[in-house]
């Protein structure tokens, strides 16, 4: 496999994309939904590390000779439909996006980085590395739960509505695109049912997220 093979490009294609609307959402709830300066400040900053992210996958790209646009477009129509399904009505649902999208995403692109060359597996945990700049939404969040408890109801059920989507868009992007798919499940994965496997894995670290947050999590 190389660095410009279809699932690798696809890979790329796909993580490019999410970063970028992950910083133009981000900067979106920053402006419109952050009740302090600070607030603002705070999510602002995970939107810009978003964009860098982005820069950096685009240069990738470039680089082996993909146009960047090119390789974005067939994942479009999923991601922001996600967007367009998990919109934050306030404060708090958009710091859950903020920790729990930005988890669920990393999970899903480590797992196919797995099986790319060491350079792309490198440049994958590269992008991801700055994940825990969304991990100021945790205090936020547990901050508030303390002050009002009813919160908590909610908030859990927005939260596995997001990642449901998510589970949900990341299987039909499996279906067609096949490259992407099999550089998901690697070598061994001969058909879908590994992929569901890998969505189990990824269900189960939001588990972990949920806990995190002081969220109890859904069956």
């Amino acid at each position: 496999m190389s660095d410009s093979s279809p699932g690798t490009v696809d890979l790329l294609g796909v993580l490019a994309y999410a970063e970028l609307t992950a910083f133009l959402r981000l900067a979106e709830d920053a402006a419109l939904l952050a009740p302090t300066l600070n607030d603002r400040a705070a999510l602002g900053d995970v939107a810009a590390a978003e964009y860098g992210h982005f820069r950096v996958l685009r240069d990738r790209l470039a680089s082996l000779g993909v146009d960047p646009e090119e390789a974005m477009a067939p994942f479009v129509e999923a991601i922001d439909a996600w967007h367009a399904q998990t919109r934050p009505k306030d404060w708090h649902e958009a710091l859950i996006k903020a920790y729990v999208g930005v988890g669920i995403a990393g999970d899903f692109y480590r797992e196919a980085a797995r099986n790319t060359t060491a350079s792309i597996s490198a440049l994958v945990d590269e992008v991801l590395a700055g994940e825990s700049r969304a991990e100021f939404a945790v205090e936020r969040v547990r901050a508030a739960l303390d002050a009002d408890p009813r919160l908590c109801g909610r908030l859990a059920l927005w939260a596995r509505r997001m990642v449901g989507e998510a589970l949900s868009q990341g299987q039909r992007l499996a279906a067609v695109r096949p490259q992407l798919a099999a550089l998901l499940v690697g070598e061994e994965g001969e058909n879908l049912a590994e992929i569901g496997r890998m969505f189990a894995r990824l269900t189960e670290e939001h588990g972990k997220r949920m806990a995190a947050l002081g969220l109890t999590p859904g069956p």
